[in-house]
């Protein structure tokens, strides 16, 4: 049983060491991310857009025919996509549209503000949200719905999903 006791306690023990060895590797790509980005500067307009319609083309509609669609549940990549889309081109903000995906247990109201104020678009441009049917199988905390963002401009959506597949082909030849 003393034996047992003392594996046991070794195997906890070797456990708390490797996380918090993961943790401070961690730490450590983090800082020198952080090094390395605020060494690049500001990005300029067309690095921008590249970033933005790489975002769009990992998580838009590959449509040229619909405008422009973005849906995720990341603010922060909500966020992301928003301010380098607004940076990249010349909008017409009356022209977004927003719905948000919601299960059974949010609580409407407090969302659709939240996805107002994390994308800067007026909840008069929201529609109704999409109230997901609850499968009773879990409730995830502190998840704030899934956003599906729309912008009328079949030639914004064009221009994200050329500028994308440009930069996916040619990659490699301007880098060698």
């Amino acid at each position: 049983q003393r034996l047992l006791t003392k594996i046991k306690s070794g195997q906890l023990k070797s456990a708390e060491n490797k996380r918090k060895k993961t943790r401070e590797i961690i730490e450590a790509h983090l800082s020198t991310a952080l090094q390395e980005f605020k060494a690049s500067n500001a990005f300029t307009k067309f690095q921008k857009k590249m970033i933005c319609a790489l975002l769009y083309w990992c998580e838009g509609a590959k449509s040229p025919y619909r405008g422009v669609d973005f849906t995720n549940s990341d603010p922060d990549l909500i966020k992301l996509f928003l301010d380098l889309f607004r940076d990249a081109f010349v909008l017409d903000e009356k022209k977004f549209r927003v719905c948000v995906h919601l299960h059974q247990y949010h609580d409407p109201e407090k969302q659709l503000n939240f996805w107002s104020q994390i994308t800067d678009i007026p909840r008069e441009q929201f529609i109704r949200p999409y109230l997901k049917p609850h499968t009773g199988k879990r409730v995830r905390e502190n998840y704030p719905g899934c956003i599906a963002i729309r912008y009328h401009s079949n030639d914004i959506g064009r221009q994200l999903l050329t500028t994308a597949k440009t930069f996916l082909t040619n990659y490699k030849r301007v880098s060698s």
